[in-house]
């Protein structure tokens, strides 16, 4: 094992109290089974997947129409497990009816949502008022000709709508598509076409930093190229600007559904019919179209935010997040099959001014923060005071996902917004996976930038170039079993690209692409994407080993490595730092970073080259595109650019790089 493996802390810096796991949704999972521990349940919840499975399906109150015969079968393989076979079931009815019409839920009393608008509006719906905006809604689209298994493409901000257009979708027994609300033409118009979609639902625009940024001009462009689209649904706003006005090809919803009746009884889908088709990020290749199941991704949701993060009916959750990104349909369907309360914001995360995000949770008694790291570091740099405005007292826990901790803006989060003393909650999984695979439990303790291990029911391991697990050497990041979250294949795709995808390594393990490694003590980390993992001198090095070296020292906001073809070393290492303010980007600075890196990692990691550029190029949830600066900085094409939130942001990169490698002139500021 060389030195680099463990740039981490490696000192426990939180242990739960003996009333937090007392009280855990954990431990009351396991009291209801007879099982004396946490290992013991972990053990059995791999052993046994009907019965883990079956008792959290129990655990969530999970209604069905028509109970499922059996809970998984293998027939065709592991890869295409199906799931509560014969059963049937919609997941709106255990998101809305079953709340409103339980005698001991107190509808007046716990909000479903609260939404808050960047220009300060709030709106807060109860379960009973969402539930008749979502029968009106879903009435709306029923009286269009839209019904089960037409796909229906959500193109919105996080506003209220939002949550009633999905919901209502998935009512009529429809499939949810979910758009980035940043997306342009192209990414549209492929995703679109892609799921033969028959109706698209947007919104007109919206407000970023007093700027309108209109969306209907994209739309109409969008309705001209996708053939399949039969309707185009916009939902006005009050906050529109005046000059704002519907193309004569689309129809106004809010107008259309506010003549509908409020019941609309749930479609009677399959426990195994489609609701979701969630495109990935596009991180390391073309976008690709993952399909999700009533039975699957909302109930790996709840599960995972109830035994992963301890939700309980009195939380309020908040993850700053899209409906594009798998976050969105997260919060929504894991919130509201718990009972609990979910908060959306549609606005810039530090407008108008630095402590939006901590101003927020303490308005609305936010109990569970959902963060990227990357969004983290940029709050950091304003200071704690920031975090000290603000009444902090009733979050219990900040979860956190999108990208790899580098532990000097773990710590800053852990001391100045949750006080030392309440945990920050690693998750990583993706849309593929409805969730997580590995997380952090509130019974067992942490250490910085860590996870405790595998979620409930996930039997991941890491391992090496034959399968082979490991401990204490970075390896890739595998499932040995299938799970009720596991995506069910790809759009329209026979199961080739799925199977090549993730299947394809090893015929016997899922492969999810991430660089892994666990300690002698049983704490894993994210060392990055295993596609990003360089080959040095025989070294396997993740991206992590040195963007956490960079990230640590003051000059640097944030940093990426990536690796390129080296005829001697096999790679050889590139670093690109964004910086702080008040530093200039010299030779010397450079030097000293490079400096850093060597007395960190050692002498022969030393990067080859490092690059000051004005910007990372990422994806809508916050991941580094670290291909892109790779084929940068060789000069080759980009590929697939539809999961960039911000592609005017390559040419000035490129531009950096062109002056640094002495091909070009100073880019513009």
């Amino acid at each position: 094992m060389h030195d680099s493996v463990f740039p981490f802390d490696q000192e426990v810096v939180w242990t739960p109290s003996e009333s937090e796991v007392r009280q855990s949704n954990l431990v009351d999972f396991m009291s209801r089974h007879g099982l004396r521990s946490l290992a013991e349940l972990e053990r059995w919840a791999v052993r046994d997947p009907d019965w883990f499975w079956s008792a959290s399906l129990a655990y969530l109150g999970i209604e069905f129409r028509q109970p499922w015969s059996r809970m998984r079968d293998t027939a065709r393989g592991l890869p295409h497990t199906r799931w509560c076979v014969d059963g049937y079931m919609n997941i709106t009815h255990n998101c809305l009816d079953k709340w409103v019409r339980a005698p001991d839920f107190d509808d007046a009393g716990r909000p479903s949502l609260i939404w808050e608008g960047e220009d300060g509006s709030v709106r807060t719906l109860t379960y009973r008022e969402l539930g008749r905006e979502v029968g009106r809604c879903a009435n709306s689209l029923r009286r269009l000709g839209l019904g089960t298994g037409d796909v229906i493409g959500i193109y919105m901000p996080m506003v209220p709508e939002t949550v009633i257009a999905f919901l209502a979708v998935l009512r009529i027994g429809a499939i949810a598509l979910p758009l980035f609300s940043g997306f342009g033409t192209e990414a549209l118009v492929s995703r679109l076409r892609a799921g033969e979609a028959r109706a698209l639902i947007s919104g007109c625009g919206f407000h970023r930093r007093e700027k309108w940024i209109d969306m209907l001009a994209v739309v109409d462009e969008v309705q001209a190229r996708v053939p399949s689209l039969a309707h185009v649904l916009a939902v006005t706003s009050a906050r529109m600007p005046s000059h704002v006005s519907l193309p004569a090809s689309m129809l106004d919803w809010r107008a259309l559904w506010s003549t509908e009746a409020a019941e609309c009884p749930p479609a009677p889908t399959g426990a195994e019919d489609p609701c979701l088709l969630i495109y990935t990020s596009g991180t390391t290749g073309a976008p690709k179209g993952a399909v999700h199941t009533h039975c699957g991704f909302p109930v790996k949701a709840a599960q995972d935010m109830s035994h992963g993060f301890d939700v309980k009916r009195a939380d309020v959750v908040f993850w700053h997040t899209d409906l594009g990104w798998m976050m969105g349909p997260w919060l929504i369907l894991g919130t509201l099959l718990l009972g609990a309360t979910m908060v959306i914001y549609d606005g810039a995360p530090d407008f108008p001014q630095a402590d939006r995000i901590w101003a927020l949770c303490a308005r609305h008694g936010v109990t569970l923060l959902g963060l990227s790291p990357t969004l983290a570091r940029a709050l950091m740099r304003h200071g704690a005071g920031m975090v000290d405005r603000h009444d902090l007292s009733g979050l219990r826990a900040i979860g956190s996902t999108g990208s790899p901790w580098d532990p000097a803006s773990w710590r800053w989060v852990f001391k100045h917004v949750l006080e030392a003393r309440k945990p920050l909650l690693n998750y990583t999984g993706g849309t593929e996976i409805s969730g997580g695979i590995l997380g952090c439990s509130w019974t067992r303790p942490l250490k910085p930038c860590s996870f405790s291990g595998p979620l409930l029911g996930m039997e991941a391991d890491v391992v090496d170039e034959e399968g082979e697990s490991l401990t204490g050497q970075p390896g890739e990041l595998v499932m040995r079993g299938a799970w009720i979250g596991m995506t069910r294949g790809f759009w329209k795709d026979a199961g080739r690209r799925y199977r090549q995808t993730y299947w394809s390594r090893w015929d016997h393990l899922w492969r999810h692409g991430d660089l892994a490694v666990r300690d002698a003590e049983g704490f894993w980390y994210l060392l990055g994407r295993s596609d990003d993992t360089m080959n040095v001198a025989g070294k396997r090095l993740g991206p992590a080993e040195f963007e956490q070296v960079l990230n640590g020292q003051p000059a640097v906001a944030e940093a990426a490595a990536v690796g390129v073809p080296d005829p001697l070393k096999g790679q050889r290492v590139i670093c690109f730092c964004v910086l702080n303010p008040d530093w200039e980007g010299t030779t010397e600075l450079g030097d000293s970073l490079l400096d850093a890196v060597a007395r960190a990692l050692g002498r022969p990691l030393r990067p080859a080259d490092l690059l000051f550029v004005p910007g990372l190029p990422k994806t809508r949830n916050a991941k580094i595109m670290r291909r892109l600066l790779a084929d940068i900085y060789l000069a080759e094409p980009l590929g697939d650019l539809s999961g960039l939130e911000d592609q005017s942001l390559l040419d000035r990169i490129a531009q950096s790089v062109a002056v640094h490698q002495g091909r070009g002139a100073v880019p513009s500021p």
